[in-house]
């Protein structure tokens, strides 16, 4: 991910085209010319996607086609084009044409104001890594005058402390022990690359919801609600729950504008499974243009079709056991699975090729050998901060509010910022590089 005055040129035009093509798709709406209306929609589509296909993809696509003839002996030269990817660019053309593809089905009206729109699409803290806006509920908080106030700049700020603490303390922390094994796996026991793996489901989660916390709170210290992006999701008891309470503006955004074109699950039980994995292998790919990323997409979408093809096994095996739907032991079960399975996943997108992954699974079958300890404050802080997020976690997910940054008690409220401050200043690790989300 890199940014460069020049790059903002594709943003213009990313705004540009989606806005002209919405003014010309509200006419032909008020006009009632659907096939005119279809054309439009899918060319401005295209416009949009073109600069995404050349930034992310179209390496990938020329690697991938040069490794295909060589195995069938064909010798030739593809060009490597040396592209560094535009930061934000996923996130703001799905923005972008989410909000196309809404006044195409007429379920919100145009913006005509242009600067109105451009903010829509270029709003700071959201462009980066999201969360993704929708259309009807973003550009209606454009239109009115926002002040100051006491209980947005508490809210705010709240969600921005444990945004950092998320990042810097657990998530850059983690880091630290998860890039030295990933980044030589061939070197590593298979015990230390299973510790790694289990770090590093933590890490995704901290370095992206810490920096959507971050997002949030600064939108609400100026009046503006953005969508919460993240809602406990290794308190899962499913790999579908999971993908409910994780990224939720792109699972959504692929939710509404492909799993439903597609038939979503009004089809019969086979072609939803197959639309199921059409949509998280494309999810997949669009986190990143590696074949890592496909598989990482493609096996979320599997464990889910087995899931719902297993479900009534599961449902006969409960009752066997004499076990209640609300049982908590059935529960800690679901989420100790759902947490092993994403594991499984999260290894695939972090490794570097799809033989280190390989590689990394076979060793994690059988772990053995010595534990990889590095400096043992990485080790020993990193736990610590896990443990204090999955602790806020569960509480939060039993009684619906942060048990620290929204409890009742105005002492526990301000002891809390006062500790979570001193502990980011003193732990955090403040070189840990950028958030992961600003390579997608």
């Amino acid at each position: 991910m890199n940014w460069s005055p020049t790059y903002s040129l594709f943003l213009v035009f990313v705004t540009l085209v989606s806005y002209v093509g919405a003014q010309i798709l509200q006419k032909f709406c008020e006009s009632e010319n659907d096939k005119l209306r279809r054309v439009v929609l899918a060319s401005t589509l295209l416009l949009c996607f073109s600069g995404l296909f050349i930034f992310k993809y179209l390496n990938f696509l020329n690697d991938s086609l040069w490794g295909l003839f060589s195995l069938m002996g064909i010798r030739m030269e593809v060009p490597h084009l040396e592209l560094l990817l535009p930061v934000g660019i996923s996130f703001y053309t799905f923005q972008a044409c989410g909000y196309m593809i809404d006044v195409y089905r007429q379920q919100i009206m145009v913006e005509r104001n242009f600067c109105t729109y451009a903010l829509f699409i270029s709003f700071f803290p959201q462009i980066a890594a999201g969360p993704i806006g929708r259309g009807k509920e973003l550009l209606p908080q454009f239109k009115v005058k926002h002040y100051l106030n006491r209980g947005d700049i508490t809210t705010g700020l709240r969600w921005m402390l444990w945004g950092y603490f998320m990042k810097v303390v657990v998530a850059d922390r983690l880091a630290l022990y998860t890039d030295a094994v990933f980044g030589n796996i061939a070197h590593h026991t298979g015990l230390s690359i299973l510790v790694a793996a289990v770090l590093f489901t933590f890490q995704i989660y901290c370095d992206f919801a810490g920096y959507s916390f971050i997002a949030l709170g600064c939108a609400r210290i100026m009046g503006f609600r953005l969508i919460v992006n993240f809602a406990r999701p290794y308190m899962a008891t499913s790999v579908q729950d999971f993908w409910r309470r994780c990224h939720i503006s792109l699972s959504t955004w692929f939710r509404d504008y492909l799993y439903i074109p597609l038939g979503g699950s009004r089809c019969s039980k086979w072609r939803t499974r197959m639309n199921l994995m059409i949509t998280f292998v494309v999810s997949g790919l669009w986190h990143g243009a590696n074949w890592t990323f496909v598989i990482w997409g493609g096996l979320n979408g599997l464990f889910q079709v087995i899931g719902n093809v297993i479900k009534p096994i599961k449902e006969q095996t409960r009752l066997c056991c004499g076990l209640r739907k609300d049982s908590i032991w059935l529960k800690a079960f679901n989420i100790l699975l759902t947490f092993v399975l994403m594991t499984v996943t999260w290894t695939f997108f972090k490794a570097h090729t799809l033989e280190d992954a390989l590689l990394a699974i076979s060793k994690m079958v059988l772990p053995a050998g010595v534990l990889y300890k590095p400096d043992l404050s990485v080790l020993l802080y990193g736990t610590m901060g896990v443990g204090v997020l999955m602790g806020c976690d569960m509480l939060e997910e039993k009684n619906g509010k942060h048990p620290l940054l929204e409890n009742d008690s105005i002492t526990i409220r301000f002891a809390s910022y006062v500790v979570l401050s001193m502990i980011i200043l003193s732990v955090g690790v403040f070189d840990g590089g950028q958030f992961i989300y600003f390579q997608f």
